[in-house]
């Protein structure tokens, strides 16, 4: 079982960036996927990020060429840098590590606030 630990998140200015992290400790042998989801205020959970064990890069519409997904496979962590913030992108930012087994597992999250 992984643990995974969010971290990053804060209060910005609309335009402004943020960098968000997400740290994975235990087994993390398996792990096929992590991506990154967006929950704002009274909205559904959505992905906006993913990458692959082998680097495969996936973004929504919303987020596409504003934020950019990495992984730091020697320290198990999978950022999210996030440029040009919106208002519509406050909310809970989540990331979830999915397994070839298909168990999935999730952090508890980071709020990002962004300003207007």
């Amino acid at each position: 079982q992984v643990q995974l630990v969010e971290s990053g998140g804060g209060l910005v200015q609309a335009g402004g960036s943020l960098r968000l992290s997400c740290a994975a400790s235990g087994n993390t042998f398996g792990i096929f996927r992590t991506g990154w989801y967006h929950q704002a205020p009274g909205k559904q959970r959505e992905l906006v990020a993913s990458i692959s064990t082998g680097g495969t890069t996936s973004y929504s519409d919303s987020v596409k060429g504003r934020f950019t997904i990495s992984r730091d496979n020697a320290k198990d962590t999978v950022n999210l840098q996030m440029n040009s913030l919106k208002p519509e992108d406050t909310g809970d930012y989540y990331c979830k590590a999915s397994y070839y087994s298909g168990m999935d597992f999730w952090g508890k999250g980071t709020l990002v606030t962004v300003s207007s």
